[in-house]
């Protein structure tokens, strides 16, 4: 990047009349190997693919994470989505945990790549998650509106304490109660990292099993052994990216996906509803 003819560093603050030039690469191919790891596609055309991510499935590859990603398995797949989104990133649109489950959607081609960053960004697609938190909900519906910005002391964390962190908003409904622990439907208006999480575990309700925010030791407070063995139990955490819709760009016609709970919190679920 230069300004006025200039190479300045990333942290130059502009001013009026500055007149900045940056080159973007062109899109390098994809240095890594197609798997055939198995998927389970809730929507696929020339355009796009959902996916219905299974839990302990990273997305992309990163540090620890060369190989087994869901990228890996798109590639196997998929023989078109070389470059698509960058490198290590190909065709990924948004992104969910690795131990969040559910819906999540890979753009196929550049435009409709681009298509579907711009609505994430305008926030008109909708998110819907089911996620299973400690306690019992003191209403039926509410809404978590505290910013989110990185940890100041943990830089794998997120928190809504930092000094740099932007506005997040958060919907929930109660779904179903079970007394030591609800399951809450919760609408994003805003995609910060961790966000549920975060915001679960800002308003004293940790998601069950979450081992960075306070879900994993709660369960030692259920009522009844039996309720503690249950929640105990949770490998990870209970989050399950439910419900996603859409505009398709190409089109223009709504898309609404669904995904089915996995069986790991499924089952939780049902064991729950039967010590009621």
């Amino acid at each position: 990047m230069t300004v006025n003819g200039s190479a300045k560093k990333a942290g130059y603050v502009v001013k009026g009349g500055d007149v900045v030039h940056v080159e973007i690469p062109p899109s390098r191919p994809v240095s890594l190997e197609p798997e055939p790891l198995e998927l389970s596609i809730l929507f696929e055309d020339r355009d796009l693919i959902v996916v219905n991510k299974p839990p302990g499935l990273v997305v992309h590859p990163g540090a620890g994470h060369h190989q087994g990603t869901l990228v890996n398995a798109l590639l196997h797949h998929c023989d078109d989505l070389q470059g698509i989104g960058g490198e290590l990133r190909p065709g990924i649109v948004h992104r969910l945990d690795k131990d969040t489950s559910g819906c999540l959607v890979v753009a196929k081609q550049d435009r409709t790549h681009e298509a579907l960053s711009h609505q994430f960004k305008a926030r008109q697609t909708q998110k819907r998650y089911l996620a299973l938190v400690y306690g019992r909900m003191t209403a039926s519906r509410g809404m978590v509106d505290l910013p989110i910005g990185r940890h100041p002391v943990d830089r794998k964390k997120m928190s809504t304490t930092s000094r740099h962190s932007r506005s997040s908003e958060t919907r929930w409904e109660v779904k179903e109660p079970f007394g030591c622990a609800t399951l809450l439907e919760v609408n994003l208006k805003t995609g910060r990292t961790h966000q549920i999480r975060v915001h679960c575990a800002a308003i004293g309700h940790p998601v069950v099993g979450d081992r960075t925010y306070g879900g994993t030791n709660r369960w030692k407070a259920a009522p009844s052994k039996a309720l503690q063995e249950i929640l105990k139990s949770a490998g990870r955490q209970m989050l399950h990216a439910w419900k996603l819709s859409f505009i398709h760009p190409r089109t223009g016609q709504p898309m609404d996906l669904e995904a089915p709970i996995p069986q790991d919190m499924e089952s939780i679920l049902k064991r729950l509803r039967d010590v009621q």
